[in-house]
């Protein structure tokens, strides 16, 4: 496994508390990128602007990713552009909440 895919590991063990299946499921991360010093710059989204873990769900996935071995620092960014919909959800996260 390379340090990315680790990272994606450690970023699948994050719950939206409101969603029993993890963010990376849900397609919150749009973009994961290491660079060669081991700072990791993760893109991501809420599912709405007013999600109830809007301040703490991007600090659990800088504090996931930081954990990885051979991760330097680690920052989260995060953006509405473009909107979460339900289809960026992978197939098994729609099969588990009955969206297909």
């Amino acid at each position: 496994m390379t340090l990315k895919d680790d990272i994606i590991a450690a970023i699948q063990t994050v719950y939206d508390p409101e969603i029993p299946i993890n963010i990376w499921e849900v397609g919150l991360i749009y973009d994961v990128s290491v660079d060669d010093a081991g700072k990791v710059h993760v893109l991501m989204t809420l599912t709405s602007p007013h999600c109830p873990v809007a301040e703490t769900l991007p600090i659990d996935v800088r504090r996931a990713v930081e954990e990885v071995d051979g991760v330097a620092s680690a920052e989260v960014e995060i953006t509405w552009d473009p909107p979460w919909d339900p289809e960026m959800m992978s197939e098994a996260a729609k099969l588990e909440l009955g969206f297909d």
